[in-house]
């Protein structure tokens, strides 16, 4: 009779504890690892052993669907933040996502035009096709049968907790959350966040703001004192040949001394966007902020102030935008450096121009803002003039 009321394990409550948040944390890696960098990215190659034994957790414990998961979270990059984004705060508001995520996901999983075009490369086996498509619910009831040899009545419990991990993690706090609170590195097209610095809870997906910033890096972390545990997976799988890195987020290098700008520099310069930008804002934006404010006593909060300036206005509210245009009305200095970014932004945005025109267009940006006389914005456009391309 024991045996039906605690289990073959026979756990005591932190016991039961312990094994529901592994299971969780299992679930996690499975989706950060397999789903995410793996299918959705291929940022890493894993192992067939590995990417199997996900694939079968992941239908076991979320009756999900590999292309399923894929499909939506690649029209969710291809869409971010504007109409046809299956789950941004910024369209459906950060409630509704939070709330009703697993729901936004299971409505555009079945539209079959986002599965045939976002859903591609994905496992397409006999397995796929004539078990884990037809019986998605068999999963959920082995998986259930299993917690319950395992833990007895308690079992139920950690099934039930299993069913909520990715729902709530996945499509409710990453989804939502993610695109809501926290800090930001990049100023990325979409308003990502990563939500902590130490990202060990939801398998590293709580780096989000780094992670729009640089799709495709199969590392998270950016920052020394940033930690990314799915990251941390992913060394222990490659050293022991179970997995292979593909790709991770460059960082600039710079020359010893300013270079003329030249084709190379181009090259340099929007490979690294997100580093130009970001240092744009930290180096020339900010301080000249910080000296407007100091100098004119502006009646203003600086971190407001920093974020409506910073921030694409396509992210800003009215309210928001209103505050904005007043700083840059009512300040020369602030106007101008602003006017500037907008000018190396229209670096990226410039449609069937010749990249002799657009090394003319970075070295004229550069000799005007080294003859602006705004001390950070010349000893920015030295930076970027030592900028030295890379190879993939």
């Amino acid at each position: 009779m024991d045996s039906y009321l605690f289990g073959l394990l026979d756990l005591s409550f932190w016991g039961l504890a312990a094994a529901a948040f592994i299971m969780v944390q299992i679930s996690m890696a499975g989706v950060t690892l397999y789903l995410h960098r793996d299918q959705a990215h291929r940022a890493i190659d894993l192992h067939p052993v590995i990417r199997h034994f996900f694939r079968l957790w992941i239908y076991m414990t979320s009756g999900m669907i590999t292309r399923d998961w894929v499909a939506v979270h690649r029209k969710h990059h291809a869409m971010v933040e504007r109409e046809g984004d299956p789950h941004s705060p910024v369209v459906f508001g950060l409630g509704k996502v939070l709330k009703e995520g697993a729901e936004l996901y299971a409505v555009e999983a079945a539209k079959s035009e986002t599965l045939d075009k976002y859903g591609r490369g994905c496992p397409d086996d006999w397995l796929e096709r004539n078990f884990y498509e037809r019986y998605r619910n068999v999963g959920l009831a082995s998986m259930l049968l299993i917690d319950l040899a395992l833990f007895g009545v308690a079992g139920i419990t950690i099934w039930a907790i299993q069913m909520l991990a990715m729902p709530v993690c996945a499509a409710g706090i990453i989804n939502g959350l993610g695109h809501a609170r926290g800090y930001r590195n990049f100023e990325s097209d979409d308003a990502s966040t990563n939500m902590t610095p130490i990202a060990v809870l939801i398998g590293g997906e709580e780096l989000h703001n780094n992670h729009h910033a640089f799709p495709t890096s199969a590392k998270f972390s950016v920052r020394w004192w940033e930690f990314d545990i799915g990251w941390f997976y992913i060394s222990i799988l490659s050293r022991l040949g179970l997995c292979k890195v593909r790709r991770v987020a460059q960082v600039p290098v710079l020359a010893s001394s300013p270079r003329t700008v030249d084709m190379e520099t181009l090259k340099a310069v929007l490979q690294h966007r997100m580093h130009v930008f970001r240092d744009f804002s930290r180096q020339v934006m900010l301080p000249v902020l910080q000296n407007e404010i100091r100098a004119n006593r502006m009646q203003t909060a600086l971190g407001k102030a920093r974020r409506v300036l910073m921030r694409r206005p396509q992210l800003l509210d009215d309210a928001a935008l209103a505050r904005r245009s007043r700083l840059l009305a009512d300040n020369a200095a602030l106007r101008t450096v602003h006017e500037y970014r907008e000018q190396l932004q229209s670096l990226w945005e410039q449609a069937n121009v010749s990249n002799e025109a657009l090394v003319r267009h970075l070295r004229d940006w550069c000799a005007r803002a080294e003859a602006s006389g705004i001390r950070a914005l010349q000893d920015f456009s030295a930076q970027l003039r030592g900028y030295i391309p890379q190879t993939a």
